[in-house]
């Protein structure tokens, strides 16, 4: 790999109304080829930028030799099936991602149980029972998104760049890594404005991931990096990488630390904690919340700071004295 210094990233970055600000894919530019990293979202505005960066550059959609993408997550991936439908090329993907993105059916039934049995467990009642039902729904409903071309576990490395596996936010996300020029494609391991969310999600055999530990242990991983600039899936490029994952694992810490002390308080179950602590933004964003909220408390448990009993069927939680 003695050419992986002699690359170019075309970073293509459409405005976004949500609180991520934008989403980001790129262009990278090898001496041997053209490669897409993330397919934004499938929509004429994502289309539009990745034709207007193409041009500007004078490349064309026929140029890209292969896409990678960092995770499944439909803002990463959504212009993968317009471009190879016509332009077939391969796609490359941790292997964790295929169920997920060819929206395998046993899998994707299998991943509404685990909700199911998780929201009861975490005592969330109807707000449980809705999001369930929506997941089951979309099970048929969005049977048409599931990416079509054959999809590649991708390997060690890849355009010169060293293939991180950085689960947490995703079980399936990557991170490609250049120590020569000391950067990163990061998708949503780390964004500059806000904190990435560890989404609670099931394992090929439907236990739990314990997502926000393996977040922490990712941060961990890149903090020891020779790193200057990253490449995230959303937001501005981040230049001084150390003092924001500091900033983000010391954020971990913190709400980790408030979460105990509501547990202190008498709030013993999960749902108790998301409502305390997320208040409105709870019904906005459920599964957002409960995500964080289940995340800290394997954290908290881990660590031995907490410990549960199940009551008629839910998780009950206090501290340890």
């Amino acid at each position: 790999m003695e050419w992986k210094e002699t690359y170019e990233i075309f970073p293509i970055m459409v405005d976004d109304s949500t609180n991520l600000r934008t989403v980001n894919f790129y262009l990278v530019k090898t001496d041997q080829s053209l490669v897409l990293v993330d397919a934004g979202i499938h929509n004429e505005d994502f289309m539009n930028a990745l034709h207007k960066t193409l041009y500007e550059n004078g490349f064309s959609v026929e140029d890209i030799a292969e896409i990678i993408l960092t995770h499944n997550h439909y803002d990463h991936v959504g212009l993968v099936n317009p471009i190879t439908e016509k332009h077939p090329i391969p796609v490359f993907a941790h292997e964790e991602a295929i169920p997920r993105l060819k929206r395998d059916r046993a899998f994707m039934e299998m991943r509404v149980e685990f909700y199911m049995k998780l929201y009861k467990e975490m005592g969330c009642g109807e707000a449980g029972d809705k999001r369930v039902a929506f997941l089951r729904e979309s099970i048929e409903k969005n049977r048409n998104q599931s990416i079509h071309a054959d999809i590649n576990p991708i390997g060690s490395s890849q355009l010169g760049f060293e293939v991180l596996h950085v689960p947490g936010h995703a079980p399936d996300q990557i991170a490609l890594y250049n120590e020569a020029n000391q950067e990163m494609i990061a998708g949503d391991l780390i964004i500059d404005h806000i904190s990435s969310n560890a989404l609670v999600e099931p394992d090929h055999s439907g236990e739990r991931l314990p997502t926000l530990i393996q977040h922490k242990k990712s941060l961990e991983k890149i903090r020891n990096l020779n790193l200057k600039q990253i490449y995230p899936g959303h937001g501005v490029l981040i230049k001084e990488p150390k003092v924001l994952i500091d900033r983000r694992l010391g954020g971990i810490e913190r709400k980790a630390e408030k979460f105990k002390n509501l547990i202190r308080e008498g709030i013993s179950t999960g749902n108790g904690l998301a409502k305390s602590y997320y208040k409105k933004i709870y019904a906005k964003q459920f599964s957002l919340v409960m995500s964080e909220i289940i995340g800290h408390l394997d954290y908290l448990e881990a660590n031995e700071q907490i410990k549960k009993e199940m009551k008629n069927g839910v998780w009950h939680y206090s501290v340890k004295e």
